[in-house]
């Protein structure tokens, strides 16, 4: 990793785009650059861009998902953070329980799933006023 980097504070870049489908590449994206400086190899990623698209896509596919969806890249000298959050309001309260059982699955899919496979941690809230805040870490390998 970069000298300067590894000595600076977390550089956060900040990414707000319409809640619709032809967005998510440019989440994607912004994501996939974040990574980049820090290093990351071509297949994490890669894996960071399938996390982030899963994550948006789940954001626009719930009912009530609002009209935007926030991205917070936080590029730390050990790790790559990652929120995504929604405007919406939800209709259903969310079960306390942050593992993945079969309530969650048949609420999200696999894309939970998909970004816990993908992802170093992963957790979650679903407010029934606030929406939806998932926070996603792609940790650095140690050299």
């Amino acid at each position: 990793m970069n000298q300067a980097l590894e000595n600076a504070a977390p550089e956060l870049v900040e990414l707000r785009i319409p809640a619709r489908p032809e967005w998510v590449a440019l989440a994607r994206l912004a994501a996939a650059t974040v990574a980049n400086r820090l290093r990351f190899s071509i297949e994490e990623i890669e894996d960071v861009k399938l996390a982030v698209a899963e994550a948006c896509t789940a954001v626009i596919q719930h009912e009530g998902h609002g009209e935007f969806i926030a991205l917070d890249c936080e590029a730390r000298s050990d790790a790559l953070r990652i929120r995504v959050r929604d405007s919406g309001r939800h209709q259903a309260a969310h079960s306390s329980d942050r593992h993945m059982n079969f309530e969650e699955a048949r609420i999200a899919g696999l894309g939970i799933f998909l970004i816990r496979t993908l992802m170093d941690e992963v957790s979650y809230d679903v407010h029934p006023q606030h929406g939806t805040d998932l926070l996603m870490v792609k940790r650095l390998a140690s050299a």
